[in-house]
């Protein structure tokens, strides 16, 4: 901003046009906040990124570049990991034996022995005797995935006898497994590896398309979906009714629900807050949990997702500070700040 000539003006008007300037460069330096968090919406908005939060509101001032982040998170002096603390990272035991690590990652030995022309002794040629084997050193060791089409073939059979005396053949077929979704290549291990993928690592469906074509399989974000759905109707959710029966008939059940968006949701704006229920059982000796999409936080989905549970309901709401019990749909308030 350029400065005014104040050369002949009295002490009064000087320090007015040094109150104005004030007021310009905070002024200026609002606008300057105001531009660069608008430069930053619009490539949130319009970038090829979907995970915007952090950028959009400076949470995260050391964003990592994809292409340089190896050479930025890399120390010399971070410490090896062990098979123990890979293993057993929760345990506190110094040291496991191999057999109790056999028990939950398999191990290998990878023999390295002299060739039978090299078992001489190379100062008088007579025969090496064996003396014994020693613990070089471990190596943790990744198999990657692999794909492959199982074909199932049936073997049919056939009772000559009663084809010879009746004219009528009586075929036995032998048992095929039924298939997790009728004319589908889907398979147990493919459902679940997709669930897997997509729910705990987080990877969107388009990521996981390209995963697959990098494996020479074409399947599109559609087929992928349906792999998802098709058997979360067909398996899960009767899996998910039992559990709530058993949910139902126990003495104490623990709820609460938290604050979840959901995009492209019919009839509902992005901005809209939905809620995730969740359920879960007391001390049991068959714990349960189970979680529950409802669009609001309304106490009629507690009412319904509990129909013939007679118990004990306990449950935090945070904003008044109460813990609030049912017992056979009869509520009680206990203010913990009393």
């Amino acid at each position: 901003m350029q400065k005014i000539n104040l050369t002949g003006l009295s002490p009064e008007q000087i320090e007015y046009v040094s109150t104005l300037e004030k007021v310009v460069e905070n002024q200026q330096i609002r606008i300057n906040q105001l531009t660069e968090l608008l430069i930053k919406s619009q490539k949130a908005l319009y970038g090829q990124s979907s995970e915007k939060r952090r950028y959009v509101l400076g949470e995260d001032n050391c964003q990592i570049s994809l292409f340089n982040e190896a050479e930025v998170e890399a120390n010399n002096k971070a410490e090896e990991p062990t098979v123990q603390t890979i293993v057993a990272a929760h345990t506190r035991k110094p040291k496991r034996t191999r057999e109790e690590l056999a028990q939950t990652v398999p191990v290998v030995e990878v023999v390295c022995d002299l060739d039978e022309d090299k078992r001489s002794c190379v100062i008088c040629q007579a025969d090496l005797r064996y003396l014994g084997k020693e613990h070089v050193r471990d190596e943790l060791e990744i198999i990657p995935a692999q794909v492959r089409v199982l074909r199932y073939i049936r073997f049919n059979y056939v009772c000559t006898v009663c084809e010879k005396e009746t004219g009528d053949a009586n075929i036995v077929k032998a048992p095929v497994p039924a298939p997790v979704m009728k004319r589908s290549l889907a398979s147990p291990s493919t459902v679940a590896y997709v669930m897997y993928q997509k729910y705990a690592n987080g990877m969107p469906l388009y990521r996981q398309e390209k995963d697959w074509a990098n494996q020479g399989v074409t399947l599109s974000r559609a087929t992928l979906a349906n792999w998802i759905i098709r058997p979360s109707h067909e398996w899960l959710e009767p899996m998910y009714n039992t559990i709530q029966k058993h949910l139902i008939g126990e003495p104490l059940i623990h709820a609460d629900e938290t604050v979840l968006q959901v995009l492209k949701e019919p009839g509902r704006k992005a901005t809209t807050e939905s809620r995730m229920w969740v359920y879960t059982s007391g001390r049991s000796p068959t714990p349960a949990v189970l979680f529950e999409y409802q669009p609001t936080r309304s106490g009629q989905h507690a009412r319904r997702f509990l129909e013939g549970f007679s118990g004990y309901l306990q449950t935090d709401y945070s904003d008044k500070k109460v813990i609030m019990i049912f017992y056979e749909f009869s509520i009680e308030s206990y203010d913990l700040e009393a």
